[in-house]
């Protein structure tokens, strides 16, 4: 029997050897109406990536297109069909990087490919830049609650609590499958060691649901008055009540693989105490109520602060928060919150920014990165200042990217290799006139209808090279050159239904940036071949 790999490979070699592929391409299909494409992420593990999307009303099916290159499309990719969500490929090689595009097969028509997500499977043992360095230490006491049919939900959930609560360091509780409810108000107090860690998720294959029936409580309250640390949440459900899951004096806590969603408030907050060195990944977060944001970190004027976290690999979508105080961010970090790592993300469909970070005081600076971002009724991004803002794609929104003062002066903010498309303004940046350690380099800025930069202040002291622009430029005379229109890249779309920003063969992107600003990788992590291309996309 052959692997997936060999299967891939044997395939990938006959497709390269025909003049013309078969299948459906995102352009050809035909109907009455035209197939949406889902929303694509895949997360790598040992010797096979996890894909995972969002559904598309009325598919029956998915085809899942994998090749070793992007762009991807049915004639150079490898087709798995007749695929749900979520789909796990194994028998890949470990260090090879795979390409992936999924789309949507309703009443037997093959819909638009989806976003292009890269994965490279690493062996077990090796460890992950986002995960604890006590990921991989192994339980020593094993603890299973079973789901028990004949009492209530209510019942199954003070169980479930009171289970949690008496952990010790070591402890790993599986649970069974089950919806439990938390009726009362729930504070979880444990805490493990670096050397022994508790874990908490379901049992192998098991759904395990924590829902509250009202929002008169969070679902999951975590060191409200006691530290917790080296604590890892997997694999949750979460929903209903206010908040779903809120960290207070919290330390090494791992939230990973949750899905918090259909909220009273927030679905993930930091807010009221300090934390550092919590670990916020793989999560499926959406439908957020009240405020709305799905990720909350720390507080307004640095009165809380989070620092050292990694935030990676979440998907975060359909914040629109509800009722008078409606806001809607995607993921916010506060002001004073520093040396955070925001990458990996896919956010999309928010009312406020899809990620906004604010300034930290003067402390290390957070880093953000290599994250797609799009469809905002606000800013795609924002961000004051005291950070690294490199390798994303943002597209679709009021403004694609903006900058100012806002509980602190923008200051020491890099700007760097970032692919930012919008139908209105592009870029705007109100208050980096005269301020230190401001830098604009090697992006990609593209406007339809309007200005693709506008310092509405003037750029005095701004470094300014290597950015190619489509539209007008407003208050600054250097440091661009001008772009052609979106056939610069393979798939790009200004709603942002198209996301393959890789640039074109013979695209201006290709050879503009300046040596001084580049980045070795690109924003699927892949390298860069050294042609110096502008924006967030290496060249292919």
């Amino acid at each position: 029997m052959h692997t997936a790999r060999t299967r891939l490979l044997i395939v990938l070699s006959l497709l390269a050897g025909c003049s013309s592929g078969g299948g459906s391409g995102s352009g050809g299909t035909s109907g009455p109406a035209p197939v949406p494409a889902p929303v694509l992420q895949a997360v790598a593990g040992d010797s096979e990536i996890s894909y995972s999307w969002t559904s598309v009303p009325g598919a029956g099916s998915y085809t899942l297109y994998v090749g070793s290159s992007s762009p991807v499309t049915p004639q150079t990719a490898v087709p798995y069909v007749g695929l749900s969500s979520p789909h796990i490929l194994s028998g890949l090689s470990n260090g090879s990087t795979y390409w992936a595009a999924v789309a949507a097969v309703v009443g037997g028509i093959e819909g638009s490919l989806s976003n292009t997500q890269a994965a490279t499977p690493t062996a077990s043992g090796g460890a992950s830049p986002y995960d604890p360095s006590w990921a991989s230490i192994a339980a020593t006491n094993t603890i299973t609650l079973v789901y028990d049919n004949g009492q209530t939900a209510e019942q199954n959930g003070a169980a479930l609590k009171a289970a949690m609560s008496g952990l010790q360091p070591g402890d790993l509780l599986e649970i069974g499958s089950g919806s439990y409810s938390i009726n009362s108000y729930f504070n979880l107090e444990i805490a493990g060691t670096a050397a022994a860690p508790i874990t908490i998720r379901p049992a192998s294959g098991a759904t395990v649901v924590l829902t509250r029936p009202d929002a008169n409580q969070n679902i999951l309250n975590v060191g409200v008055n006691n530290p917790v640390q080296y604590v890892r949440f997997e694999g949750l459900e979460l929903t209903g009540g206010s908040l779903g899951l809120r960290l207070y004096n919290c330390s090494q806590v791992w939230v990973d693989g949750c899905h918090i969603h259909h909220t009273g408030d927030a679905a993930l907050s930091t807010n009221t105490r300090d934390t550092d060195h919590l670990y916020i990944t793989r999560n499926q977060i959406h439908d957020t109520g009240g405020t709305g944001e799905g990720m909350y970190l720390g507080a307004n004027n640095s009165a809380v602060v989070m620092h050292d976290s990694i935030i990676a690999l979440n998907h975060v979508y359909s914040c629109f928060g509800s009722g008078p105080s409606a806001q809607g961010d995607g993921i916010e970090l506060k002001q004073g919150s520093y040396n955070n790592w925001i990458v990996e993300n896919l956010v999309h469909d928010t009312n406020y920014p899809c990620i906004i970070v604010y300034g930290t005081d003067g402390q290390a600076p957070n880093v953000v990165e290599r994250n797609i971002c799009y469809n905002s009724a606000d800013n795609v991004m924002q961000a004051q200042g005291e950070a690294i803002i490199r390798n994303n794609l943002l597209i679709n929104g009021a403004t694609a990217f903006h900058s100012h003062d806002h509980q602190g002066q923008t200051k020491d903010l890099q700007v760097v290799h970032n692919t930012i498309i919008n139908s209105g303004r592009a870029m705007n940046l109100s208050s980096w006139n005269n301020r230190s350690g401001m830098v604009l380099a090697n992006n990609a800025v593209y406007s339809q209808n309007a200005e693709a930069v506008r310092f509405p202040n003037g750029s005095q002291g701004v470094t300014l090279a290597g950015n190619v622009k489509l539209g007008s430029l407003t208050g600054a005379t250097s440091g661009f050159i001008d772009g052609t229109g979106l056939a610069d890249f393979i798939s790009l779309s200004w709603d942002a239904s198209q996301r393959d920003g890789t640039p074109s063969i013979g695209s201006p992107l290709i050879g503009a940036a300046d040596a001084g600003f580049a980045v070795s990788e690109d924003i699927h992590g892949a390298p860069r071949s050294g042609t110096l291309e502008a924006g967030a996309f290496a060249a292919p």
